[in-house]
């Protein structure tokens, strides 16, 4: 049997979960998806894709991989969406308690709230840096208060540092639900208008960061495998730009990348979310 390929495809000594600093957790999870079906198959089509990426970072010149990067197995789905926050919660907590930097690979972006309160539990009062198209400041949606459109909401419960960049679709509930919050906003027009849009997302952080990436954030010309994409995102350049000053300015303590749904026939999304999957470790590594 051909075993199953591992992020970046490290050799053993680089991917002993027992000695890498980094740990890729595939969350493989979509039991609230409103749109398009397809993101369960997004940690393994990233994971796949990342096997062509080169380990050699051009931008910070460098391979970043001497700190180990292990791929765990993934968490089993659980039909329940309370449930599915509590493995996925039990699945990271110890990890980040050892001291590692948990990259979970989703799978909807539900998942992200559980990573959430494991990471204050285990390093303390966090932030969260969130890159989405979707406001995801919903109390309930689909019936459940634990929906993928829900996901910030239930974050402002255990933090109320959140920075929201690229977000370009939200509704008249949110508005009004949280309307601090969405005057906070980092808008696709903010980055346009403000050339220390950066500056603005870094003022709200505190000195440790979670980070939380939703491929729907990227616009859908770099990323057009996603539930529900819109027009108008944010640049490649743009995403790293951000990434890159949070990290050498903030502790960025785990992330996530999440609701990449891959396209038949195109792996454009998948590539895309697996080097930024790298990107956000390279940019972590911290000094020599």
């Amino acid at each position: 049997m051909t075993p199953s390929p591992t992020f970046l495809d490290l050799p053993p000594d680089l991917a002993d979960p027992d000695r890498a600093r980094y740990v890729v957790l595939p969350v493989p999870y979509e039991g609230t998806v409103s749109y398009a079906a397809g993101t369960a198959a997004g940690p393994v089509a990233i994971i796949e894709a990342s096997t062509q990426v080169e380990l050699y970072d051009e931008e910070l010149g460098a391979e970043c991989v001497a700190a180990g990067v292990a791929t765990l197995p993934p968490v089993e789905p659980a039909d329940d969406p309370a449930a599915m926050m509590d493995r996925v919660r039990a699945a990271a907590e110890p990890l980040m308690r050892q001291g590692k930097f948990v990259l979970a690979l989703g799978g909807e972006h539900s998942i992200t709230v559980a990573l959430v309160a494991a990471a204050r539990e285990a390093w303390g009062e966090v932030s969260v840096l969130h890159v989405d198209a979707h406001a995801d400041l919903r109390d309930t949606y689909g019936g459940t208060p634990h929906s993928h459109a829900c996901v910030m909401r239930r974050v402002l419960d255990i933090t109320p540092h959140l920075v929201q960049v690229g977000v370009r679709s939200v509704s008249k509930e949110e508005v009004d639900a949280c309307p601090e919050q969405v005057a906070r906003f980092i808008t696709p027009q903010v980055i346009e208008d403000d050339p220390n849009w950066v500056e603005r997302a870094l003022e709200r952080l505190t000195d440790r960061v979670y980070v939380t990436v939703d491929v729907d954030g990227l616009d859908p010309s770099i990323a057009p495998g996603v539930g529900t994409p819109e027009p108008g995102g944010l640049t490649w350049r743009q995403v790293l730009r951000l990434l890159r000053r949070v990290a050498s300015e903030r502790e960025v303590v785990a992330a996530d990348v999440v609701e990449t749904c891959p396209i038949p026939g195109q792996n454009l999304t998948e590539f895309v979310a697996a080097r930024l999957a790298y990107k956000i470790i390279a940019y972590t590594q911290g000094p020599a």
